[in-house]
């Protein structure tokens, strides 16, 4: 059982060497072919030239270099597309995973499990503005989606590299894997892992990702739940509203005859009206805007990045390769 690591690096300089010898170090006792993919996503520090010392230095390293800066999403989604061995590793490149956790995890997917995923359950990070929403998000995501996770946000995570590449993550999606990949039928299983803190470089998130978090919920419940009928979800808001209308019509027909009292030039209730109509006319477009842009780059079989180089791969060997170079 071959192993392939898929990091995304985001000026991430001097964590480089670091990670590459604590990657080496355990992936070299596990006795199995490996490879290490390394995404640099735009980076604009000097993690290029270290990428292209480390590939130089060693054939197991694999560099995908981003002409900019497309996000974890995208850097995740190329390095998997990119795996060649039966399991692929997801982590990130700052450091706070452990890969000494990686072994445990690839022993418990040797118990019938499709993925495992990581629980930082002593996280090291600071409360008010990193661990504090991360809970709250995990609370709810486990509340909507109806799947029970403690910690949705860990990048450990040890997958299989048929389902990892049946994926298809876009936009910022790359936390819900776990949740994509048991809708896709695989089994999961959540352990506890180490995690350190940041020793170099800064992070890259903060509370500003708390609302693209929330939006890709929205889709993610939307594509899980109602993609295949759509109906069941559109029809039943448009009953709830025909439901409100006709209430809202009693009780204003209500309230002229009995009462004598106009209605027509009641601000709230026309403001109450308006306001639901574009509610409901807004979450209705950005549903099917996502719709659409799956049809659009799956149909054209065009990923949603663009490779400037690759480092010791085949180009074949990586298949959105030859279609970006003829796109650019």
């Amino acid at each position: 059982m071959g192993v392939s690591v898929v990091v995304p690096i985001y000026n991430e300089e001097e964590n480089i060497p670091l990670l590459h010898r604590a990657l080496t170090d355990v992936l070299q006792t596990l006795d199995q072919p490996y490879e290490l993919i390394l995404v640099n996503d735009g980076s604009k520090d000097g993690s290029t030239k270290a990428l292209a010392k480390l590939a130089s230095e060693d054939q197991c390293v694999k560099v995908i270099e981003f002409r900019k800066n497309y996000g974890q999403t995208a850097a995740m989604q190329a390095g998997i597309q990119a795996a060649s061995m039966e399991v692929t590793v997801l982590l990130d490149g700052d450091m706070q995973n452990d890969p000494n956790d990686i072994p445990m995890m690839l022993a418990k997917l040797d118990e019938g499990y499709d993925l495992i995923h990581g629980w930082r359950k002593k996280r090291q990070d600071a409360f008010l503005h990193r661990r504090l929403p991360s809970v709250m998000a995990n609370w709810l995501i486990s509340k909507v989606t109806g799947f029970p996770v403690k910690d949705l946000g860990c990048a450990l995570k040890v997958i299989k590299t048929e389902i990892a590449q049946e994926l298809q993550l876009y936009g910022e999606m790359h936390r819900f894997i776990t949740i994509l990949a048991h809708w896709r039928g695989a089994k999961c299983c959540e352990v506890v892992t180490n995690h350190h803190a940041r020793q170099h470089g800064v992070s890259k998130y903060g509370l500003s990702r708390t609302t693209r978090v929330i939006l890709d919920l929205m889709t993610v419940k939307y594509f899980i739940h109602y993609s295949a009928s759509p109906m069941k979800l559109f029809g039943m808001i448009g009953l709830f509203c025909g439901a409100a209308s006709g209430l809202s019509g009693i009780a204003t027909l209500w309230m002229k005859l009995m009462n004598g009292v106009d209605m027509t030039g009641n601000p709230l209730l026309m403001l109450t009206a308006v306001a639901a109509m574009v509610g409901v006319q807004f979450l209705v477009l950005g549903m099917l805007g996502e719709l659409c842009a799956r049809i659009y780059f799956e149909v054209r079989g065009m990923p949603n990045y663009a490779i400037r180089n690759t480092l010791n791969f085949e180009q074949r060997s990586i298949p959105a390769f030859e279609s970006v170079r003829k796109a650019a």
